[in-house]
């Protein structure tokens, strides 16, 4: 039997190899993995003094050769085969173990330049781990350091690689061609050959939406069922999600998670960890219903579900913060679907043993403060419609005091300001058209996805009726221009004294002279938040 070792990453190379000859497994190998088993005291044939034939063209010549291509695809279960290996003197090759040239951590670099991303696309390699994948019934094709362990025990318990595992690994194998053939593509359609020609150390000027667009995700586990139980689905995750993305989240305990609970977790967890203050976010049904900040995890919450406490029942929470055994206690007496946070201390994870049912996600979160703000922000987002992908850049605006324009004669206070940048901040995440009530840190009515932003005041204004709150001298955000003075004498008259708006209307003289007219501060963002 024959192992041919190739790797650029040279991760656990040296125990495999070892693994492989105490097995009797003959060594293979090319370039600078050769050289770093020879060193290693392995004995191991250089490629090239098998095929007879030296590497060429700064090695891109060196595998591609029928002593190669013919010991990974003939079919051991096939005379005809082994006789043509026979007749030209071939010997099978058992063992592929190949991870592909760095294509994709190279264009990832700064200033990288066409010509290095050209001569980072491996082509040895893709044909190899393809001829070793199709004939895995023969062959045992590793293209991660992370399948060593598991050869490595079968042959020191069996001798052999079971069938089981070169099926898996012959998935792997297409599933990283796959994936390295899309980022091929992905960067060589964005490179813009019309803006400029790419020569020398110049980088190209790459369009932020390629010509083809190649999506790589990896299934994390079946639903239930989808948003209803007539409907099958799954839950998949990209290949490198960033740390402090919804899908680095570990589940601590608690029922599986369903399609509806991870869309909504989505939701609370963007929203909660836009605030740099301690901050608790309900959600239900993918809008928030309560948000607030706080000193305390504690005070957080319960700022947050006094805003409405109906529509909190079975929502999502999201902490950005540590829970506590204090808040814990708190929540713990609601009906929780999903409480998610960065950590949960000891005496938090005891109060919720018995509540087991409750399901406890912990988001993974990078060190950096900046870091954590942009955290899983998908720098592109998609959206499916019949036959076709609407891809865009992801809503990262973060709005400034320095960004506010106020208009009117009337001057908003340090306090309102505050309150007008927290109200804006829960608005981007409410579905249009939003209307957000906001006073000292929390959120007095949030009015959602209503087709007339009047009608979305009014439900804003009705829920704080419920939840017993007054909207008396409220900060008021509209992720969206007001068309008319309507919809701003509506929140008037439920009571806010301050009001943030993009701007941009045709009427916009005729909105700013009521506001004046009402004696109310307004101030322009300049920034539509509009959430489809």
């Amino acid at each position: 039997m024959n192992a041919l070792l190739s790797v650029s990453d040279k991760t656990g190379i040296v125990e495999l190899a070892q693994a492989l000859h105490a097995s009797g497994i003959k060594l293979l190998s090319t370039g600078g993995t050769a050289k770093l088993l020879a060193e290693k005291g392995l004995p191991v044939t250089e490629v090239a003094d098998m095929t007879g034939f030296p590497e060429m063209l700064d090695g891109r010549v060196k595998t591609l050769h029928p002593r190669v291509h013919g010991g990974l695809l003939a079919r051991r279960d096939m005379p005809a085969h082994m006789a043509a290996l026979a007749e030209h003197q071939i010997d099978t090759i058992d063992v592929l173990v190949v991870n592909l040239y760095p294509f994709e951590a190279t264009v990832a670099k700064p200033g990288c330049t066409l010509e290095e991303a050209i001569e980072n696309i491996d082509i040895g390699g893709p044909a190899m781990v393809r001829s070793a994948a199709k004939n895995w019934k023969d062959v045992a094709v590793l293209t991660d350091a992370s399948q060593y362990a598991t050869v490595i025990a079968e042959l020191n318990t069996n001798g052999q690689v079971s069938d089981k595992t070169k099926f898996a690994l012959s998935v792997a194998a297409f599933n990283r061609i796959s994936q390295y053939d899309g980022a091929i593509s992905d960067y060589l359609s964005s490179v813009q050959m019309g803006v400029d020609v790419p020569a020398g150390d110049a980088p190209p000027t790459l369009s932020r939406f390629p010509a083809q667009f190649n999506t790589q995700y990896t299934k994390v586990q079946d639903m239930r069922y989808g948003e209803n139980p007539h409907q099958q689905a799954s839950f998949y995750r990209s290949a490198s999600p960033a740390l402090g993305a919804l899908a680095t989240g570990v589940q601590l305990q608690g029922k599986e998670l369903s399609y509806n609970n991870i869309a909504d977790a989505d939701a609370a967890w963007e929203c909660v960890k836009s605030f740099e203050a301690t901050a608790c976010v309900i959600v239900k049904h993918a809008n928030p219903c309560g948000v607030a900040v706080g000193a305390t995890a504690l005070e957080a919450y319960s700022k947050a579900f006094q805003t409405d406490p109906t529509s909190a029942f079975g929502g999502i929470i999201a902490f950005n913060c540590a829970v506590d055994g204090e808040a814990a206690q708190i929540v713990a007496k609601q009906f929780v679907e999903v409480l998610m946070a960065p950590a949960f201390t000891q005496e938090a994870l005891d109060v919720f043993k018995a509540k087991a049912n409750v399901r406890l996600l912990r988001i993974v979160l990078p060190e950096n403060r900046a870091d954590i703000l942009n955290a899983g922000r998908n720098s592109l987002e998609f959206k499916r419609v019949s036959g076709g992908l609407l891809v865009q850049e992801a809503d990262n605006h973060i709005l400034h005091l320095s960004d506010l324009k106020v208009v009117t004669t009337v001057q908003p206070t340090a306090e309102q300001l505050q309150d007008l940048l927290f109200a804006w901040t829960v608005a981007k995440y409410v579905k249009s058209n939003a209307i957000v009530f906001c006073k000292g840190g929390m959120t007095m009515g949030v009015g959602a996805g209503q087709m007339s932003r009047l009608d979305s005041a009014r439900i804003a204004s009705i829920k704080a009726g419920h939840a017993n709150l007054s909207l008396a001298g409220t900060a008021v955000a509209s992720d969206a221009f007001f068309p008319f003075r309507d919809g701003l004498d509506v929140v008037v008259d439920a009571g806010a004294t301050c009001v943030i708006q993009p701007g941009g209307s045709m009427r916009d003289d005729e909105v700013i002279a009521a506001a004046n007219e009402r004696g109310v501060a307004m101030v322009f963002s300049g920034v539509r938040h509009f959430r489809h």
